[in-house]
């Protein structure tokens, strides 16, 4: 059965070495060419988040949410930053518009949700659409080449993996600028204590399958000096890998108890062998240390008059 495939990928007890399970998962699902024999120009898994990984997203990590712990973790970041009915949220990698529905409901704030991907915003204005949440919440793109926000337009900021281009620092800044004075960031990423090597097979096919170059992924040192440059204050800088893991986990683990009772047809297998082989690549990596989920926690320093952020308790990162 299609089950027993993934719980060999994800389950607790796992003994069959991960390569075989999923040739065994593609081969179960009739796949005759599975993700992982895909160079990446043909890989399964599109930038553009077509309906068919959304629905699979949604079975993994909750209706709205492209990310492990889903809601749970969304309120996990959201509640540090204080945020209330009185504040305003600039919410960057809003994804399908759950993290964005998490906040304007459980937590009464006014979110402005913002992400690249063109079905990614349709899926999140149309989520927010049926959750009456019009109102609370407004769905925007932004371009991470150009990332203009509104200047001091917000009081607070959570960004989830907004550092995919190659030029991460401008990014930064643009959150940094769009906070008030006293605004607090909280900002999660990839990260690499080492260079990635990119003609690493592992690496190369995360990479492919990520649709990121791992020449891009930052050591966390360097994230939490360029924070300080463009005029925040940082905190916190804490690994949260092994919960993102575990996050992660379970959502196939609950996914793994729902395919006991239906059988996916052809394109939901055929998807469901990519996005494993995808989420087996970033566990790999992060068990092996190569790469970690990071969290920061950062306050908005004061700007002079030209927009440059204070000198004033720099933090030395």
């Amino acid at each position: 059965m299609l089950s027993s495939a993934v719980r060999s990928l994800f389950g607790r007890s796992s003994r069959r070495p991960p390569a075989k399970a999923l040739t065994a998962l593609a081969a179960e699902t009739s796949v005759t060419r599975t993700a992982a024999t895909l160079t990446a120009a043909e890989s399964p898994i599109r930038s553009d988040w077509p309906a068919a990984r959304l629905a699979l997203a949604d079975q993994l990590w909750g209706p709205g949410f492209i990310f492990p712990g889903g809601e749970i973790e969304t309120l996990r970041l959201a509640r540090p930053l204080g945020v209330s009915a009185a504040a305003s949220l600039l919410l960057v990698g809003v994804g399908s518009g759950g993290p964005a529905s998490a906040v304007a409901r459980n937590l009464g704030t006014w979110v402005t949700g913002m992400d690249v991907d063109p079905g990614l915003l349709a899926a999140a204005r149309s989520l927010i659409a049926r959750s009456h949440l019009g109102k609370k919440v407004s769905i925007k793109a932004w371009d991470p080449d150009h990332p203009v926000f509104d200047a001091k337009s917000h009081h607070h900021c959570l960004a989830l993996e907004p550092l995919h281009g190659v030029q991460p620092e401008p990014i930064l800044d643009g959150l940094a600028r769009a906070l008030k004075p006293g605004g607090q960031l909280v900002l999660t990423e990839l990260a690499a204590e080492t260079p990635l090597n990119p003609h690493d097979p592992t690496v190369s096919r995360w990479g492919a399958l990520e649709r990121r170059d791992p020449a891009h992924v930052l050591p966390p040192v360097t994230v939490t000096r360029m924070l300080g440059r463009v005029g925040l204050d940082v905190r916190i800088a804490e690994d949260i890998s092994h919960r993102h893991l575990e996050h992660a986990m379970l959502g196939w683990r609950v996914l793994m108890r729902d395919l006991r009772d239906r059988k996916p047809t052809r394109q939901e297998a055929a998807r469901l062998v990519a996005e494993a082989e995808l989420w087996l690549l970033r566990r790999r990596l992060v068990r092996e240390g190569r790469l970690k989920m990071m969290r920061w926690h950062a306050i908005s320093r004061a700007r002079d008059q030209a927009g440059l952020p204070s000198t004033n308790g720099l933090s030395s990162g």
